[in-house]
């Protein structure tokens, strides 16, 4: 489904897009997954001492 924006007034069509891709697709294989929910969806952090975490953005768990 493409998504459709309308001019100010309301009438008349702008440009359409397609939808998003999709970050991870389902069957793609993933190194990094939250070891509590299974999510892909993982940002690392550096520490204070120069260590690494990784923080998972869909539940907030975080891990070294």
């Amino acid at each position: 489904m493409s998504a459709t924006v309308l001019d100010e007034d309301g009438s008349g069509s702008a440009p359409t897009w397609p939808p998003p891709r999709a970050e991870h697709p389902r069957d793609a294989s993933c190194n990094l997954q939250c070891p509590s929910c299974g999510s892909a969806n993982v940002a690392q952090v550096l520490g204070d001492n120069g260590g690494v975490s990784y923080v998972c953005t869909a539940c907030g768990h975080i891990w070294s």
